[in-house]
């Protein structure tokens, strides 16, 4: 009976391990170990340098830093994994800084945003009055950024977007305390557009559809994919658009309505695990026999890659914010290799942001001289110049000084095999590069955003 007791113990750890860790925290894990009787150097569970759901502070103790920078990110979930990637690149960052006796020293508080917008606001207000913070930073859904945007500019306080994408923040709702430090919707889709064009003038393609999560940042990337065509001048029919829930288990009936509207090219727009999600149920079926699939802002994603397995479904079309294997430059292998020595995996494309959050922070506290001096943190910001993992050799990411966006070349590829960054077996090739300053929007179309919302 003993025995019979320890092997019912361990089958009931090991199915905990294998369906609850991947939405939930290691601690689950752990509390099986604990609570099961199961000892934990047999149980095998690796704990993370950092607690993956909860607050962390990372960098210079309260007394001893020159700023406070707080960060959300989306600790449970499918989106829990930009967090966790998030918090190691925030680390690396802190890691240069530290070697530089010139660089400010930064109190970093990361804290789960839940991927919730009214959760997000009142953590933000907890950061800026009972942590004196000085800068708020992060958040992965772009309806989280633009509610706490809406709260940084009531309340004065600088906020540096990492990784939500709607143009909207920038634009529509661009305010002089926000700033974005990775690629939004309209650049990806910019460079998407051109994609697009290039295609048609080698298939004659016509017939266009969309699916995006029905949210902020969905509508907004599809507008900006419709706007960027019209720009071009490219002709095509639109034979549907599909808007499933954020988070959506099930994409049978979209994927079944797809089926019989026959675009010839389908546009998405979902993200991470969504993203994942959508592909593993669409290969069950002829979707991508009987269409090109293109996600040109978060689709190649490294753990999407690592979910296509040895061979990706035919005529995917992907790009992301970062790429591990692009720009070939010797900044951005030390990224990835430092990136991997310090958690054992690639970083998806949240982890540059972060990175450049941190570096572009402490940039800006240097020529402004304090952290606590707004209006001197705004002019450093503005027109900043930093270079970054992601700029290809010989270019020099800015923040441009109307929108407050950082400005960063795009590429575009599709899954090739590819086994130097394991456990992923493809990894994105035969690109297609758009330099910054041709998807940076012009003037005018800036000017019309802004007009329309009485910005």
């Amino acid at each position: 009976m003993p025995g019979l007791l320890a092997r019912l113990r361990q089958a009931l750890f090991i199915d905990c391990t294998a369906t609850c860790l991947g939405s939930l925290p290691v601690y689950a894990g752990l509390a099986a170990v604990i609570l099961l009787g199961v000892n934990s150097s047999q149980a095998a569970v690796r704990v993370p340098a950092t607690p993956l759901v909860g607050r962390v502070e990372l960098g210079a103790a309260k007394n001893a830093a020159d700023a406070t920078v707080a960060c959300m990110y989306p600790m449970t979930g499918r989106s829990a994994s930009y967090s966790r990637d998030s918090i190691v690149a925030i680390k690396l960052a802190l890691e240069e800084l530290s070697a530089d006796p010139a660089a400010p020293r930064l109190r970093v508080i990361v804290d789960d945003s839940r991927s919730k917008s009214s959760f997000a606001v009142r953590m933000a207000e907890d950061f800026i009055r009972q942590d004196n913070a000085n800068i708020l930073c992060g958040m992965v859904s772009s309806g989280v950024g633009m509610a706490v945007s809406r709260l940084a500019k009531q309340r004065k306080i600088i906020l540096i977007g990492t990784d939500h994408a709607s143009s909207r923040a920038t634009l529509e709702e661009g305010h002089e305390y926000y700033f974005r430090v990775s690629s939004d919707t309209w650049y990806s889709h910019a460079a998407g557009a051109r994609y697009l064009q290039e295609l048609q003038q080698k298939t004659g393609w016509k017939k266009l559809a969309f699916l995006g999560p029905d949210y902020e940042y969905g509508r907004v990337a599809w507008r900006d994919l419709q706007q960027a065509l019209e720009l071009l001048g490219v002709d095509y029919e639109v034979t549907g658009t599909y808007w499933p829930k954020l988070y959506e288990p099930d994409y049978s009936l979209y994927i079944q309505a797809l089926l019989e509207s026959q675009p010839d090219v389908l546009v998405v727009a979902l993200w991470g695990g969504d993203f994942t999600a959508f592909i593993a149920q669409a290969r069950t079926t002829r979707l991508f026999l009987q269409m090109r699939v293109a996600n040109f802002d978060a689709g190649g994603d490294y753990e999407t890659l690592v979910s296509l397995g040895p061979e990706a479904p035919e005529g995917l079309i992907l790009s992301a914010r970062h790429h591990v294997n692009w720009p070939d430059t010797k900044l951005n292998h030390q990224f990835v290799n430092r990136f991997h020595a310090l958690s054992g995996r690639y970083p998806s494309y949240s982890a540059q942001g972060a990175y450049a959050g941190m570096l572009i922070i402490a940039s800006a506290i240097r020529q402004a001289g304090k952290a606590s001096d707004t209006d001197a943190m705004i002019s450093a910001l503005e027109g900043l110049h930093i270079r970054l993992p992601k700029d290809p050799e010989g270019y020099v990411s800015y923040i441009d000084p109307d929108t407050h966006q950082i400005v960063q070349a795009q590429v575009i590829g599709i899954p090739v095999p590819n086994t130097h960054y394991p456990p992923a077996q493809v990894m994105l090739g035969n690109w297609r590069i758009y330099d910054a300053e041709s998807l940076k929007p012009s003037p005018a179309l800036v000017k019309k955003r802004r007009g329309e919302s009485g910005n």
